[in-house]
């Protein structure tokens, strides 16, 4: 199965996890904008799953089986499934079928995108 990634934000003549959007900085968010991107917030405001974003981003080769993300968090298979389902449906991470297990990665360009979209003038050069 191939690996699919979806995007932060999705694109109005952009590319997929790129913020289509200007830093809340600098203009005003649409209603179509801000409510996008409190779905992305919203995968991430949970504490399991920042964890797993955590978890996944410093792990050994930047991906890990769901087997290896169950004892650390301690909660059982189905529930670190779901909220890895949560994480990949927000383009947060990528998952991969291999045989039995699921491997995940996180998508940097989300991070990204979302962190430029958070961005303070100071941090943002194009201002």
């Amino acid at each position: 199965m191939p690996t699919r990634t979806l995007p932060l934000v999705p694109p109005a003549g952009g590319s997929a996890g790129v913020a289509c959007c200007a830093p809340l900085t600098r203009e005003p968010l649409s209603a179509e904008t801000a409510a996008t991107l409190a779905r992305t917030l919203k995968a991430i405001a949970d504490p399991a799953r920042l964890r797993l974003l955590s978890l996944v981003a410093a792990h050994e080769g930047g991906e890990a089986c769901v087997c290896d993300l169950i004892e650390p968090l301690g909660l059982s298979q189905p529930t670190v499934s779901h909220h890895l389902k949560v994480l990949v449906e927000a383009g947060l991470l990528t998952r991969d079928k291999r045989g039995v297990w699921a491997y995940f990665a996180v998508v940097p360009a989300a991070l990204d995108a979302l962190a430029a979209v958070l961005a303070t003038p100071a941090a943002d050069p194009a201002r």
